[in-house]
């Protein structure tokens, strides 16, 4: 243990601990911008300096190691002093049009500016401005870009994708795609984690909530709006609505408040999903001459967006299901569609996701299979969703519960755990033995596969055999995967992949926490809302039941395999 002083308080603290850990062991606070624990700890934005008595110079608290008998001072006025200088510098570099910037309010920049009382920035304003393809579903402002190297560090150490580099030296330094790329050029697999991890507005989704109001107020247009999975468990987060009453019943009563013609829930497509991508997985262990092992899940577009590109050689390996949002907006297009009588041209269907990657999933050519154009038309991130609510003036805890729509709102706990590691694994681990056994097991039976630590293997007895699983969350931990696989060090027969950490509760388009990681706080809730579920197979779904014998035949069959399944 090492014994110091900060701020006149005496305390000891573990060799090795740095001095921004130890200070706030003892609730002392130090600003910072660039750090990010165990990712990005190269004290590039200089704010979180701390005066060292017995030295001139100050030092930095992020990356300093605490040392014997130090004494410190966090806010002293030469600190406070140099610290305020050190952000109107960067400041001068900074497009401050916080009024126009979707993290205004959510902005580490903007508060400490606003506690620094800075108002006046005494230096020459010099903004840099490059072209950004304005399509693209990753949005990137070189104007409120502050070199933080945040979305460097975390793309290359935790994604292993290294998209982003710096550009240029000195006062022209700069962030941008790496190898003078453009972002459409690059292999990007829009997980958009650079986005959650961004401290400014430089990083956003693209903003599709005015294609969403001229949707709604088109009277031609029935708007049909899907909500996934992990969208009920952090949606509150960026309403200022404490977790007990961001419920789902009033995540669904703000959709109906903000005027969408159906509200449905993309839990009912995800029960649809186990049951092509279970059935598929048993087809396949049937066949004795079936090679492409293991088989990979496929719900996650980030992730299939990865393997097609890292390792194209393997993307037979996938399960050709589609994801729950694009097998929901092909049967809102078809069989809802005649349901309702309606011309599936004039349905826009519309999915609220915690995902980027999803907008870009639902322009990919197979995803027009239900003759309406596009299965999803727009889709938003939560954060677009809470910004729909703000628009609106809707206060959530105001609001009364409310039920989704029918046909395609009930669901299952199956369904709803899709969006935590782990939670594809299990839904069809569940059904798949339902399948081969004939009876449901204890709805936990397959609870081995849960886990937040990036990969888990377990074994599972299914017809007599041994199926070998594993589950894997983070881009780097999936191409760690493959190379064992490549190596062969590992043997597997299911293989469940997200691309951000944890899974989809952790997505790249959830609320945005600053320097917090919230997917061990948000998947409990998904399994507690799985508990909860009078059903918890997705093969117990009678909505599901009701779609197959009116409408899709059998799993697997023509229709399924033409709505349902990617056919590249």
């Amino acid at each position: 243990m090492v014994t110091l002083t900060i701020d006149n308080r005496k305390i000891s603290v573990p060799e090795g601990t740095t001095i921004m850990k130890a200070a706030a062991s003892v609730g002392i606070m130090i600003p910072h911008l660039c750090y990010l624990e165990g990712i990005n700890e190269i004290s590039a934005c200089k704010v979180c300096v701390v005066e060292m008595q017995g030295k001139t110079k100050l030092i930095t608290a992020c990356n300093n190691p605490v040392e014997e008998g130090m004494v410190l001072f966090t806010n002293s006025p030469k600190v406070r002093s140099v610290r305020r200088t050190n952000v109107e510098l960067i400041l001068s570099q900074h497009n401050s049009n916080c009024a126009t910037c979707v993290r205004s309010g959510n902005c580490n920049l903007q508060k400490l500016s606003n506690d620094l009382g800075i108002i006046d920035i005494p230096y020459e304003k010099e903004i840099t401005e490059m072209p950004w393809n304005n399509s693209f579903p990753l949005i990137r402002d070189f104007g409120k870009c502050i070199k933080c190297m945040r979305c460097v560090q975390f793309c290359d150490k935790v994604q292993d994708l290294h998209i982003w580099d710096v550009q240029n030296t000195g006062s022209r330094t700069t962030v941008d795609v790496s190898r003078n790329r453009r972002i459409e050029e690059s292999d990007c697999s829009i997980c958009g984690q650079c986005i959650t991890h961004c401290p400014t507005g430089a990083l956003r989704e693209r903003d599709d909530t005015a294609k969403v109001f001229r949707a709604l107020a088109d009277p031609e247009t029935i708007t049909v709006v899907q909500v996934a999975p992990a969208v009920r468990a952090a949606w509150g987060e960026a309403l200022d609505l404490p977790a007990y009453m961001a419920t789902e019943g009033r995540m669904a009563a703000a959709l109906k408040k903000i005027g969408f013609d159906y509200v449905f829930d993309t839990n009912f497509s995800a029960d649809l999903t186990i049951m092509e991508e279970g059935n598929e997985l048993l087809a396949r262990l049937a066949d004795p001459e079936e090679k492409r092992w293991p088989m990979f899940t496929s719900c996650c577009p980030a992730w299939v967006r990865f393997l097609k590109s890292q390792y194209p050689d393997m993307a037979d390996h996938l399960s050709t299901a589609k994801s729950p949002q694009q097998m929901f907006g092909a049967v809102a297009k078809s069989y809802f569609a005649e349901k309702i009588g309606a011309d599936p041209g004039k349905i826009c269907s519309i999915s609220i996701m915690p995902c980027v990657s999803k907008k870009m999933e639902a322009t990919l050519p197979d995803m027009y299979s239900a003759g309406g154009g596009a299965d999803v038309d727009i889709v938003l991130t939560t954060r677009e969703f809470a910004r729909l609510v703000r628009a609106e003036h809707i206060a959530p805890a105001l609001l009364t519960e409310e039920a989704f729509d029918s046909p395609l709102g009930e669901s299952t706990g199956a369904g709803v755990i899709f969006g935590v590691t782990g939670g594809v694994m299990e839904a069809a681990l569940r059904t798949a033995y339902y399948c081969v056994e004939g009876v449901n097991p204890p709805a936990d039976t397959f609870s081995d596969v849960r886990g937040f630590e990036g990969r888990r293997e377990a074994e599972f007895s299914l017809g007599g055999r041994t199926l070998r699983t594993c589950t894997v969350s983070g881009l780097k931990n999936a191409r760690d995967l493959i190379e064992d696989l490549r190596a062969g060090t590992v043997h597997y027969d299911f293989v469940e992949v997200m691309a951000c950490p944890g899974g989809c509760v952790g997505g790249g388009g959830q609320p945005i926490l600053d320097g917090v990681e919230m997917a061990d706080v948000r998947g409990p809730r998904l399994y507690k809302l799985d508990e909860q579920r009078p059903l918890r197979f997705s093969h117990d779904n009678p909505g599901i039941k009701k779609l197959y014998a009116e409408y899709m035949g059998a799993p697997l069959g023509e229709k399924a395999h033409q709505l349902l399944h990617t056919h590249n």
